[in-house]
């Protein structure tokens, strides 16, 4: 029996296998790892997964899709959102995450992982275009915001493949990229940097100091003055700042 995709689950089955090289190559996959995947629809990467690393753990939200994943000593399928179940929890701990994220929760998974698995190492996930390239965006682009700021201070990029549509069934009408990083040294006060990235990006049009203060994280008069300490204005905004500049503002606010 065929299975449909469920549009509001974000769901485009891989299902072009030649990707799967790629992904092995991009993730560094090794004997020892334990690989966090995130909606495995059909199995096609859990069981290339499978073949190569200690453990999969396989998180499907999909009770269909759950039940005909690959049944492998290895590959250990947990029933969930895994937007709202605890992944921390997982045992072992997963050391990469290397899924091709349903395109509806694949921003949050990433940047909740930054700090929520710290034994996470290495992702390498596959995205819409546009979030491939917000994650590592340069200040005052386009595609720089928020997400772009907290990846940063977590991980460095260290590859990138853009992908054809043709490897999901149903094609999607976005273009898809694989983007892999690993994680570096992060901020000790990450989840105060986190708070105060997210309120500099709330009112993009507005200056640095009167979006803090919309967004409750600081009066704008405390902000206008912790810009001062490093070197920055009034007038600036979020996108104009470097992702270690929001880590001295956070400290000039404490």
């Amino acid at each position: 029996m065929s299975i449909r995709p469920r549009k509001e689950l974000g769901q485009h089955f891989l299902v072009d296998e030649n990707i799967l090289a790629v992904i092995g190559r991009l993730a560094g996959l090794e004997p020892r790892d334990v690989v966090l995947e995130v909606g495995p629809g059909l199995g096609i990467l859990t069981r290339y997964l499978a073949e190569r690393v200690a453990l999969v753990h396989a998180v499907e939200l999909d009770a269909e899709l759950a039940s005909r994943l690959p049944e492998l000593p290895n590959v250990r399928v947990v029933l969930g959102d895994a937007a709202r179940i605890d992944l921390g929890a997982l045992a072992p701990p997963p050391t990469k995450l290397v899924s091709n994220l349903p395109y509806n929760v694949a921003t949050p998974i990433v940047v909740e992982s930054l700090a929520g698995l710290p034994t996470v190492d290495c992702w390498c996930v596959m995205v819409q275009r546009e979030v491939a390239d917000r994650f590592f965006a340069r200040p005052a682009s386009k595609d720089y915001g928020a997400v772009s700021v907290l990846v940063q201070l977590a991980a460095e990029r260290t590859g990138f493949h853009a992908v054809s549509r043709a490897v999901f069934r149903p094609r999607p009408n976005v273009d898809s990229a694989l983007v892999a990083f690993r994680r570096r040294p992060m901020p000790d006060d990450f989840a105060a940097v986190k708070r105060v990235v997210e309120g500099a990006f709330a009112h993009r049009r507005k200056t640095l100091p009167n979006s803090l203060a919309l967004a409750g994280v600081a009066a704008r008069e405390q902000a206008a003055a912790a810009l001062a300490a490093i070197d920055r204005g009034a007038a600036d905004r979020a996108e104009s700042l470097r992702p270690e500049e929001f880590v001295a503002l956070t400290r000039a606010l404490a």
